[in-house]
């Protein structure tokens, strides 16, 4: 006889019987929010939140496992915790689970009361909810098929006339309301290339059908609007796997406060700490760490902050090395997550490591071998002192910033563009303040040969453009997106970034005896492009004057950045600093600061802000702090507890040379110099101050082309282009073959084998080989024909190498 088995349902349904015999015991207490529940008006929505506390106090979110149960028809629960009213009346929500029961009174009233929509507060919502108005759909520059919509709604006004107006009304039907095309379009009652975004029997869809029926109503200045936005809960510590639902409750202007989560849109930005879905229902990841959780609804944001330690607790933490304050901060949250950091590197690591991200170069045999046979005890910190004051060392990070400042030989000509690029070269090289180089190029005036900093204002050449590329740059701050509409992720809307531009509107350029020549003058105006309202110049997050100052405003912008107290200036440059040397930022991406991306350690971030704004905004001393520190130096070693980890600082992370180092560095090996096309010979790549001299290498590798300011630009994953090209690139074989290479010198003047391969470890690898590498390279070259074959051989596959490629 053979056995029944049981069904999906069935086997679901025991599974959740065992799941809640198997809790019955562990809360000690449950509580639902809110506690009482008024609902006015059709359709009106409350979403509940169930959370079940152990004897600890801990919270555990039951949302979606609770049973709800109403005693009466006049509102309705479903199974996710959500209350819709649907008639006038009194109801008493039953909430149960594990066996604990919560009763929920509940108010319903004006539920049939026909209340005028507003197509800004009411219709816009639900476009942006069900993503109408993004840029993948109708919100696009040119619309999606014949229909268009302002991004995100910015643009209430013309998004009424797309729908309502434009092809004579040919989206709407008001004889048959239901018939209307926008709605059969989002219903799936006619082909949509969207999909069917909303269901007939959705309160969305209902509250669309209610507008055309009502004659399409737009709305009057006094209907109140959105002010505010607050989640319910706002932080929270998830054990892996675990879930939250949120809740989002909006503020209006006359004091009501509305449930939104059902029209509110989540995002998170680190997904593999927590992921969300469109109903605001959260799920942790498997990898220890942070995550913010954004929620945006009518131009409002507000983040729930997530905190994921790992499952397993840590009862006794090892002692751990500390060298500054950076490692008490990371050490603090690493043991928060159960997190054991891995351990020192090896002087080998660290010798490799510190040349390449200090000067983007190797070191040379004979520099690693003087440095690993040192017996002196600092010697680590007296190598950061020489390499800070190696020529290199401005070369390399004049190399990063002419990216951000943009040097672009093709749009500057070829004098501005190495004005500029020697000005900021020979700021780093005399260890000029970072609050001082800041201020130069704010504040520059004059001929641009005196003011070399000013031919920033010629490779930024729109008042709109420097607004946008000094917020980027100088305080990591993303405005660009509120030229047109709000911020959808930030604070910030068009007065904010208007009040920026209006600082750079003063600016001119003019031909005199000096040469080219910057200057400002008269006392522009900057309006509002929707409203027309003056706009005077104002910075970001500080309150707007009643006019423009008089004089060039550009002090007031450059007094307010450089300011110790300066909420993003000193906290942009340690992060990106931060970011260079540890591989992730503190905030990342590193020019994307917003409160709904914070960081992912704070304490760490203030502190490293206020230790560079008290040293005087001191570059090198920055460098030093960071490099010699602990968690600079860890291995990159995983071990059980952090081999998930990639956010927290609790190892070492690989991280791709950039395309000039590596292609420096295969020179070096080599020991033949890249030839560029225009440039003097013998120059290194990261010499390059033009960054259009072309070469395939730099391409293929990601070298940045100097359009935007954003650190995007520059590719710093791996590709198949890379690896295929440093397997079967004949430059690279002539460089490895070439008889006045440094592979032919070794050949030539190191008569054994061993030393011959401990020779090109250093060089490669600034380590010496271990014996087992010894011995399989000497093993090889004893049975290859001919020597220098072999030596070319070993070479290659060393430069093949992750070790090689990487910086680690």
């Amino acid at each position: 006889m053979r056995r029944p088995r049981l069904t999906f349902v069935q086997t679901l349904l025991v599974f959740n019987a065992l799941f809640l015999c198997a809790h019955a015991d562990e809360y000690t207490r449950l509580e639902v929010t809110p506690s009482e529940v008024t609902l006015e008006g059709k359709d009106s929505s409350i979403q509940l939140l169930v959370t079940g506390y152990d004897a600890e106090g801990r919270p555990t979110d039951l949302t979606h496992e609770a049973e709800y149960e109403s005693d009466s028809d006049v509102v309705r629960a479903n199974s996710f915790g959500v209350l819709r009213s649907q008639a006038d009346g009194q109801a008493t929500i039953a909430v149960k689970i594990a066996g604990h029961r919560v009763a929920v009174p509940v108010s319903t009233s004006h539920t049939h009361a026909r209340l005028t929509l507003n197509f800004e507060n009411d219709i816009i919502p639900i476009l942006s909810r069900y993503r109408c108005n993004t840029s993948g759909c109708h919100g696009k520059a040119e619309g999606q098929n014949g229909f268009k919509l302002s991004v995100f709604g910015f643009d209430p006004t013309s998004d009424y006339q797309s729908i309502a107006m434009e092809g004579r009304g040919r989206r709407i039907f008001p004889a048959s309301p239901s018939s209307s095309l926008i709605l059969r379009k989002m219903s799936g009652g006619t082909p949509h290339g969207g999909g069917i975004p909303i269901n007939t029997d959705r309160p969305e869809y209902r509250t669309m059908l209610d507008w055309i029926q009502q004659g399409l109503p737009i709305g009057t200045d006094e209907d109140p609007v959105v002010v505010s936005l607050k989640l319910t809960p706002r932080q929270r510590v998830f054990k892996m796997g675990e879930t939250q639902q949120l809740r989002a409750m909006a503020t209006l202007s006359d004091g009501r406060q509305i449930d939104v989560t059902e029209l509110t849109q989540f995002q998170t930005n680190s997904p593999n700490q927590a992921v969300v879905d469109a109903l605001g229902h959260v799920t942790a990841g498997q990898s220890p760490g942070t995550a913010a959780v954004m929620a945006t609804y009518m131009g409002q944001v507000d983040v729930l902050q997530v905190f994921v330690p790992r499952s397993e607790s840590i009862d006794s933490y090892p002692e751990t090395r500390q060298e500054n304050f950076i490692d008490g901060h990371v050490l603090e949250n690493l043991k928060k997550l159960n997190i054991i950091p891995s351990g020192h590197c090896d002087d080998e690591q660290f010798l490799r490591r510190v040349y390449i991200d200090m000067i983007g170069t190797l070191p040379t045999s004979e520099e690693a071998r003087e440095f690993l046979n040192s017996k002196k005890t600092n010697k680590r910190e007296l190598l950061v002192d020489q390499l800070l004051a190696r020529e290199e060392f401005s070369t390399y990070w004049a190399l990063k910033w002419a990216d951000l400042l943009r040097v672009d030989r093709l749009a500057l000509g070829h004098e501005n563009a190495y004005l500029y690029y020697n000005w900021i070269r020979e700021s780093f090289q005399e260890n000029k303040p970072l609050d001082q180089f800041a201020r130069e190029v704010l504040v520059a005036e004059g001929p641009l040969r005196e003011s070399p900093a000013g031919v920033f204002y010629k490779a930024v050449t729109s008042a709109n453009k420097r607004a946008s590329t000094v917020s980027q740059v100088f305080l990591g701050v993303r405005i660009e997106c509120a030229e047109c509409h709000h911020h959808p992720y930030d604070r910030w809307g068009q007065r904010d970034y208007f009040g920026m531009q209006a600082f750079f509107t003063q600016i001119q350029t003019k031909q005199s005896k000096a040469g080219e020549m910057l200057l400002t003058s008269g006392n522009p105006v900057t309006k509002h492009p929707r409203t027309g309202e003056p706009i005077s110049a104002y910075a970001l997050g500080t309150e707007m004057p009643e006019q423009s100052p008089e004089g060039d405003r550009r002090l007031i912008l450059a007094d307010w950045m450089t300011s110790p107290s300066n909420p993003w200036f000193s906290k942009n440059v340690v992060n990106r600093t931060w970011a260079h040397f540890l591989g992730r930022g503190i905030v990342e991406p590193v020019d994307d600061v917003r409160m709904t991306n914070p960081p992912s350690n704070p304490a760490l971030l203030d502190a490293l802000a206020i230790h560079f704004a008290e040293e005087q905004f001191d570059f090198h001393r920055l460098v030093k702090t960071i490099v010699m520190s602990a968690t600079y130096q860890r291995t990159p070693d995983v071990n059980k507890t952090n081999e998930r980890d990639e956010q927290n600082y609790s190892r070492y992370l690989f991280k791709q040379m950039e395309a000039e180092v590596l292609l420096d560095a295969i020179s070096q090996v080599t020991g033949r110099p890249e030839k560029f096309e225009g440039v003097p010979a013998g120059s290194r790549a990261i010499e390059l101050w033009d960054s259009s001299v072309p070469n395939y290498f730099l391409k293929v590798f990601g070298r940045p082309v100097r359009a935007t300011a954003c650190e995007c630009e520059r590719v710093s994953e791996p590709t198949i282009s890379q690896v295929l090209h440093v397997i079967n690139s004949p430059a690279i074989q002539k460089k490895l073959s070439h008889q006045d290479g440094r592979i032919r010198t070794i050949s030539a003047e190191i008569a054994d084998d061993k030393d011959a391969i401990e020779e090109i470890y250093l060089t490669c690898f600034a380590r010496y080989p271990t014996a087992e590498e010894l011995a399989a390279a000497v093993s090889y070259l004893e049975q290859a024909e001919d020597r220098q074959l072999g030596l070319e051989d070993v070479t290659w596959s060393v430069l093949n190498s992750l070790e090689f490629l990487f910086n680690h």
